[in-house]
């Protein structure tokens, strides 16, 4: 088994408390509500399958998580862990900064441009949540 590590960042003008609110904590009621195309609706499951959440730390606004379960494990995955942490910027928006660590199965080797591209996904969901808090100041 091999362990591949992806980093990225996103900025969002969205203040702290607001963005890890909407993004972390009410993300499973927002994002199926923002993109029902893509989701019809997200359980958290402990224990056997799916998604399990490893740690929240609201004071720190850190969230860690890990995908056990799903297509995108593609039989060449064992799990993802993800841990995001969000942080302040100076004019009062948000840093995310998101390390996924993908471990694999055996001897299968990952496609970077692959993570790359769910990464922009996932990228996606969190401008289309800011979106919707930009354009809805007291959600």
């Amino acid at each position: 088994m091999g362990v591949f590590t992806y980093t990225e960042e996103h900025t969002s003008p969205i203040p702290l408390a607001r963005a890890f609110k909407a993004m972390i904590l009410d993300a499973d009621k927002l994002i199926p509500k923002l993109v029902p195309q893509a989701f019809k609706s997200i359980e958290v499951i402990q224990g056997n399958g799916g998604h399990r959440i490893d740690e929240i730390d609201e004071e720190k606004y850190k969230y860690c998580y890990t995908l056990i379960e799903g297509d995108v494990l593609a039989g060449k995955l064992e799990k993802i862990v993800y841990e995001i942490q969000l942080v302040a910027t100076a004019d009062g928006g948000t840093i995310t900064k998101t390390t996924s660590k993908y471990y694999t199965l055996g001897d299968a080797e990952i496609n970077e441009e692959e993570i790359k591209g769910g990464m922009e996904k996932a990228g996606e969901m969190f401008k289309v949540v800011e979106d919707y808090l930009i354009k809805n100041p007291d959600a």
